[in-house]
């Protein structure tokens, strides 16, 4: 499959080279172009045991592929994984969903064709419904189907817990966009 995962933090990058390491092209995006410059020189930002050795292994094979042009990466994928930050609110206990919402507007301008839209993002209960607003602002039809897919990677084990998971989540009322996201994972 062709995927696009929007931040190349930690679940994202982890997410990223694992699904290409599964056969998958994947374009992993960000808008921190000093980030991309480091992963395209195959170097990762941040400590996971293996990390390195799997995003050298696919970027080396050319199924995992770093940029910062959102539309490239979009528009050549399939699946799109939103995989930002949801830092706490300073004045509370919630979840800041800003760049959420930010990544769901800078994609809607470039869905080309159908488009399963994945949040792994940390984000509570109707998250996904503001998301398919957001989008619907800028398309009038429907080219999109928005999946939920929280993520349940431990730093030092994110590997490990990613080829060998506990469990595995996945929301949405539409069967055939669930067995697509089945057969991925």
């Amino acid at each position: 499959m062709k995927i696009c995962v929007i931040g190349t933090g930690y679940v994202g990058l982890v997410s990223g080279a694992c699904f290409a390491d599964l056969g998958n092209v994947v374009w992993c995006t960000d808008k921190n172009k000093k980030k991309i410059e480091l992963l395209n020189n195959r170097q990762v930002p941040f400590y996971e045991p293996g990390l390195e050795e799997l995003v050298k292994k696919n970027y080396s094979s050319g199924r995992l592929k770093f940029t910062s042009n959102l539309k490239l990466a979009v528009q050549k994928s399939d699946i799109v994984f939103i995989c930002v930050g949801t830092p706490t609110l300073k004045a509370s206990a919630s979840a800041d969903l800003s760049y959420v919402y930010k990544a769901s507007r800078e994609l809607s301008s470039h869905i080309n064709k159908f488009k399963i839209i994945v949040v792994k993002s940390t984000v509570p209960v109707s998250t996904g419904d503001a998301i398919e607003n957001i989008i619907l602002r800028k398309k009038r039809k429907k080219f999109f189907e928005v999946v939920s897919n929280p993520e349940f990677l431990r730093e030092g084990d994110a590997i490990r817990d990613f080829r060998f998971p506990d469990r595995i989540v996945v929301g949405s009322n539409n069967r055939k966009v669930l067995k697509k996201i089945q057969s991925l994972y």
